[in-house]
């Protein structure tokens, strides 16, 4: 198994700890923390991303139909992942994982807990290789079928919007009509002092994560039909009753492809 350095912070385990979760070290904590010193409202925007992911799913669910999900970036294991959320309503969804972190590798199990009825499955291959997901995707799921590709906060590690946009286009082309994409990304000009701690997290030597403004978050969206109300900050999407309102500098939408 692939050595796991403790000693330096790691993005997914900070992602963690702002959920909540319980796969993180001290220095994990210490990064995270410093973090929230500048920016307290990173742990809303972690939240309010994962929120919007399992609202996102249990609307795939019951609206249209759809029982395949390809999750692409999925990062650490939490509370309410893909699979539980899709089985939880459909026993018989089947997901597949897609993440080549070793970090990720190495709490798979805990994505692999399927009901009987469905299936999960992890694949630890790069987003940078989109023909070798689909592949691999095959295996489990019936790309003959709708299927939702799930890109949650995991675009902004792209460093070229261009090639960004093209992954997206790539992954999208081996999925078939009347299938989805639930996308969700850092966002810029909704919140200036994320993007300040976000701009200055970047400098550290950290891997870095690149906000972008809601017009090319739109644009991954170029081709779908855009389920109403379209790209907008996360928990406007489809808000709980009583659920947070607040716009943050978290955007994001569900497309389906004509």
């Amino acid at each position: 198994m692939t050595q796991i350095d403790t000693s330096v912070p790691h993005s997914a385990r900070i992602w963690n700890y702002w959920l909540g979760g319980k796969d993180n070290y001290p220095v994990d904590e210490a990064a995270g923390d410093a973090y929230t010193a500048v920016f307290p409202g990173i742990v809303t925007i972690a939240r309010g991303s994962r929120a919007f992911l399992g609202r996102s799913i249990r609307h795939l669910v019951r609206e249209t139909g759809v029982r395949q999900f390809l999750d692409v970036g999925t990062g650490l294991p939490t509370v309410d992942n893909t699979h539980e959320v899709a089985q939880r309503l459909a026993p018989e969804a089947r997901i597949v994982y897609v993440d080549n972190d070793p970090l990720v590798l190495a709490h798979a199990r805990a994505l692999l807990t399927s009901t009987p009825e469905g299936a999960t499955a992890y694949e630890p291959i790069s987003l940078y290789e989109p023909e070798e997901i689909l592949a691999a995707a095959g295996r489990t799921l019936d790309l003959n079928r709708p299927t939702a590709l799930i890109l949650s906060g995991i675009l902004g590690h792209v460093a070229d919007y261009e090639q960004a946009r093209d992954l997206v286009r790539r992954l999208m082309a081996g999925l078939p009509s009347g299938s989805y994409l639930s996308l969700n990304e850092g966002s810029r000009g909704t919140d200036p002092a994320y993007e300040q701690a976000q701009d200055a997290y970047n400098e550290t030597g950290a891997v870095p994560y690149f906000l972008r403004p809601v017009e090319q978050i739109e644009a991954f969206f170029e081709g779908l039909e855009l389920v109403e109300p379209g790209v907008v900050s996360v928990p406007l999407w489809h808000p709980e009753p009583g659920g947070p309102t607040e716009p943050i500098g978290q955007h994001g939408g569900l497309g389906r492809k004509p």
